[in-house]
C-alpha cells in the first residue's frame, strides 16, 4: 500500500499531465480557431463604364476589334490611388476640364476611357499588334529578349518594361509562341494595361512629368506631333461628368 506522502505525489503527477492534456487541447482549438477565422473581403471601389472612343464606335458599324467592357474593370482596379488626386498633373484638364471636382468613380472613368483612347492611337484596339520601329532612337536590342525591340499589344509595349516598370511580362513563356498569340504575356489585355498605368504613374506621379511630355513614354502623348493628333481624336467623347459647363474639350489644341 502506498504511503501518504507517496499518494500525494501520485496525485500531483496526475493533476501535471491532465493540466498539460488540457494545455494542448486547448491550444488546438485556438489554432484551429484561428486558422478558420473569416477573412475580411477586399473592398472593390466602385466603378463605371467608360464611354466608347470614335474608333470603337465605327469599329462597331463596319467590323474590326473592339474594346471590351471588361478593359474599364481592369484599367480603374489598377489605379493607384495618387492618380485620383490633385498629384495629377494640370494639363489633365486639357481632356478633362473638371478632373479634379469630380467624384473618384468618375475619375476611375476618365483613365478607363485614356486608356481606351490610348490604345485606340496605339493599336488599333487589336491586343495582338506588334511593331518593329525603325526609327534609330527606337530601333535598338531589347536587353530581356536580346533581340530587336518590338512594341506589342493595345499600348505597344516591350519586354523591357518588365525589368523597369514591374510588369508581368514573361520572355520565357513566350519566347517559343507565334508572334501574334494572344497567350502571350505581353499581349493579355491584363498584362498590357496594368503595365500601360504603371507607366503612366512613373511618369504623371513618381516623375512629376505633365501628361503630355517630350519625354513620355508614348510618342501619342507628345503634344504637336502627328501621332498625338490620332490620340486627340479618340479624346473627344470623354466621360460627361468631366466636361466644363458651357464649355467644350480643347484636346485638339
Amino acid at each position: 500500500m502506498a504511503s501518504g506522502a507517496q499518494r500525494v505525489r501520485n496525485a500531483v503527477a496526475i493533476a501535471i499531465t491532465l493540466g498539460c492534456v488540457m494545455t494542448l487541447v486547448g491550444c488546438g482549438k485556438r489554432e484551429e480557431a484561428h486558422a478558420t477565422a473569416p477573412v475580411a473581403p477586399v473592398k472593390v471601389p466602385e466603378m463605371k463604364p467608360a464611354p466608347a472612343t470614335p474608333i470603337h464606335t465605327e469599329r462597331i458599324e463596319l467590323g474590326g476589334e473592339t474594346w471590351d467592357p471588361e478593359w474599364d474593370k481592369i484599367v480603374e482596379l489598377a489605379l493607384p490611388p495618387a492618380m485620383l488626386t490633385r498629384q495629377v498633373p494640370r494639363d489633365v484638364q486639357r481632356f478633362c476640364p473638371r478632373f479634379y471636382e469630380m467624384a473618384e468613380v468618375d475619375k476611375r472613368a476618365f483613365w478607363a476611357y485614356f486608356f481606351q483612347a490610348l490604345a485606340g492611337a496605339e493599336a488599333g484596339l487589336d491586343p495582338t499588334t506588334r511593331v518593329r520601329h525603325t526609327e534609330p532612337e527606337v530601333a535598338v536590342i531589347d536587353k530581356v529578349s536580346g533581340r530587336a525591340v518590338r512594341s506589342e499589344g493595345l499600348l505597344q509595349l516591350t519586354y523591357e518594361d518588365q525589368r523597369r516598370y514591374g510588369c508581368d511580362f514573361d520572355w520565357d513563356h513566350d519566347k517559343t509562341m507565334k508572334h501574334d498569340d494572344p497567350d502571350k504575356t505581353i499581349l493579355q489585355p491584363k498584362n498590357n494595361l496594368e503595365c500601360g498605368v504603371k507607366i503612366l504613374e512613373n511618369q504623371i506621379i513618381d516623375q512629376h512629368k505633365p501628361l503630355l511630355s517630350n519625354s513620355g513614354y508614348w510618342s501619342t502623348l507628345r503634344s504637336g506631333n502627328m501621332d498625338y493628333r490620332l490620340l486627340a481624336k479618340q479624346m473627344t467623347n470623354v466621360p460627361l461628368a468631366c466636361k466644363a459647363r458651357n464649355s467644350r474639350t480643347v484636346a485638339s489644341r
